[in-house]
């Protein structure tokens, strides 16, 4: 695998005598790859149906000419105003019936039909004029699907949209109502168009109502997203990506990935840790600089699924950013793990967000590689390392991992829907699984929830998954080493309601649910092992062996040698300590690591990363804060 290095740049911010030096400096500094053009269609169309693509040609050849080779982004992400005088009911509206006005971006509707018939269009006037264009070597469709929480729309192309697709899945308001359980509170339907939006309801609305709406509504992005594929097929050959975001779950990225060639995601270590992860103030004082030290890694794994083998990053944090609660600046030397932590997880190109910092509008206060003026700021000189770099290591793939951890977008939309505990969260309970996994050096991989052969590991993680498919219950049934699911796993049904017999109901795992709890902060259930649950825990009966128990002697985990089930939430200390039992037990080497420092393995070295703000020592190698370290294996 070929590592290359990119950025993100905007010509439409810049004067035009300006590109060409910007241009031969960005070659000069080792990047390969430029993104332009995500959010250029004003710039691109200023008047319904008047096109200026000349700017664009003219910098197209300019970067191009240079040795760049670009990455074009459809500019769906921002529509411009006129788009709003034609179509104006294109906005999204919020779950309190307020529209989410034009003034910023993402200011669409994913149900609103005839705007993504403008999509399509635009993206079909794109490939035309530089799918053949060989400067053009890949195609980026819109930009960060969901950002600033765009999924979810409450609009009536949304409630007529849903109106229909629940036509089509249940064929009749009987199914629905049997399906939904609506005899409770008498919520029977005698029509499809008698159903309404889930929200602004008395109280909470009924729990698979609210799962149907977030199917619909993740649909309606796989199918924006599609159009702009389909149409740009027809055009290009270069391969087709999206720019994914750091925890959201809002949508089927399996489903979007699907259509896509590449997957990449963008990486804002030291925002995702104010911004979107729990942790003690210890703990964020301790990483405020450096991010936290699993959350990049969990993305790289997941959107290397999703891509079907292929990531990249498309945004890497340089410097400070401009919309977390507070926005401190990298530990010298951050941008440059964080590119090598990508590269040893799979990513074949690491961008840098952006080239230069604007010295206007929303993001003015967000670092590039070049301040404002122009003159270098301190990433500048750790992406030229990294370029330096790479070419004195080998070009690899990364390793086999012999542990798995299952994801399911589904899952995280059921939970949204009940949670039953204030602090349950699908994605939060998978990191919680995940971060075991890397603390004791594990590679993992992240599998979807249809996977059909696990032959290839040797320790599986399935928490929290609502409702196994058919494809995962016949593989766990199969599998020959040792699976892990729980807790929440496999007690409900498709349509969130409590199967009979309770679940799981997986053959060879002879274990019932039979009572729920939800704990509070402040409580914990001891375990006999040593540990705690925390969030979360059931009540567990059957035939199975108990492998380990509460304090109070109930059962924490049950189960046989290969297929386990989990009853609780454990603590980080407890879930460790029983992933490293469990890969003890099944022949996989662990190892213990320093608070901060992880490993990632490829096909010919192991990666050492410190992400803690001491130095650190591996196999007596002294590892400075911020610093990188790799051997052959």
């Amino acid at each position: 695998m070929r590592r290359s290095l990119g950025v993100c740049y905007y010509p439409e911010h810049w004067p035009e005598e300006q590109w060409v030096q910007d241009a031969t400096r960005m070659v000069e500094t080792g990047l390969s790859w430029v993104r332009i053009g995500e959010f250029g269609w004003s710039r691109m169309e200023p008047k319904p149906g008047i096109f200026t693509w000349d700017w664009l040609d003219r910098a197209i050849d300019v970067l191009g000419s240079a040795g760049l080779k670009i990455i074009l982004g459809t500019p769906t992400a921002t529509p411009p105003r006129w788009m709003l005088d034609k179509h104006p009911d294109m906005l999204a509206v919020d779950a309190e019936g307020r529209p989410r006005k034009f003034g910023s971006r993402r200011h669409y509707d994913f149900s609103h039909l005839p705007y993504r018939e403008e999509c399509r269009r635009i993206a079909r006037l794109m490939g035309e004029r530089y799918g053949k264009n060989p400067h053009i070597a890949a195609w980026q469709i819109d930009n960060e699907y969901d950002c600033h929480d765009t999924t979810l729309s409450y609009s009536d192309a949304a409630r007529k949209g849903f109106q229909h697709w629940l036509a089509q899945r249940y064929q009749s308001t009987d199914a629905l109502n049997r399906a939904w359980g609506n005899v409770f509170w008498s919520m029977e339907y005698d029509s499809f168009d008698q159903i309404d939006l889930p929200n602004l309801t008395v109280t909470e609305p009924n729990h698979p109502h609210q799962l149907a709406f977030r199917r619909y509504s993740s649909d309606q992005v796989v199918a924006f997203n599609k159009v702009q594929a389909d149409e740009l097929r027809r055009h290009t050959d270069a391969p087709l990506i999206h720019n994914y975001m750091g925890r959201i779950t809002s949508f089927d990225h399996w489903k979007v990935g699907a259509d896509l060639d590449i997957a990449s995601w963008d990486s804002y270590p030291i925002g995702f840790l104010s911004d979107r992860l729990e942790g003690s103030s210890e703990f964020k004082q301790a990483f405020l600089r450096q991010g936290h030290p699993d959350m990049q890694a969990f993305h790289h794994d997941l959107y290397r699924a999703v891509g079907k083998g292929r990531l990249w990053v498309m945004e890497q944090q340089p410097g400070p950013v401009n919309w977390a609660p507070y926005n401190p600046a990298p530990l010298p030397g951050m941008a440059r793990l964080w590119a090598w932590e990508a590269f040893a997880h799979g990513a074949e190109t690491v961008c840098y967000f952006r080239w230069r910092q604007a010295p206007f509008a929303q993001e003015q206060m967000h670092a590039g590689l070049l301040r404002p003026d122009s003159a270098a700021a301190p990433a500048l000189a750790e992406a030229r390392q990294v370029a330096d770099e790479i070419g004195n290591l080998p070009e690899v793939g990364t390793a086999k991992s012999g542990a798995a951890l299952i994801f399911d977008y589904e899952s995280a939309w059921a939970w949204d829907a009940q949670p039953q505990g204030a602090d349950f969260e699908m994605f939060r309970l998978a990191f919680a699984a995940y971060r075991a996994l890397r603390r004791v050096g594990l590679n993992v991989d992240i599998l979807p929830p249809n996977i059909s052969d696990l032959s290839g590991y040797k320790l599986v993680l399935a928490p929290g998954i609502m409702h196994l498919s058919d494809e995962l219950r016949a593989a766990l049934e199969r599998f020959d080493g040792i699976a892990l699911i729980g807790p929440r796993t496999d007690t409900k049904t498709d349509e969130l309601s409590i199967p009979t017999p309770m679940g799981p109901n997986i053959p060879g795992l002879d274990v019932t649910a039979t009572l729920t709890e939800s704990l509070p902060p402040d409580a914990a259930i001891p375990l006999s092992e040593g540990g705690q649950f925390l969030h979360w825990f059931e009540h567990l009966e059957g035939d199975a062996q108990t492998l380990e128990s509460t304090h109070s002697g109930q059962p924490a985990v049950m189960g046989s040698r290969k297929l386990r089930y989990l009853a609780g939430w454990p603590d980080d200390p407890t879930f460790e300590r029983m992933i490293r039992a469990a890969a003890e037990e099944i022949g996989l080497s662990t190892h213990e690591l320093p608070h901060g420092l992880r490993i990632r393995d490829t096909d010919t070295h192991r990666f050492i990363f410190n992400y803690a703000p001491e130095p650190l020592t591996w196999n007596g190698t002294r590892i400075a804060p911020a610093g990188v370290h790799w051997e052959p294996l």
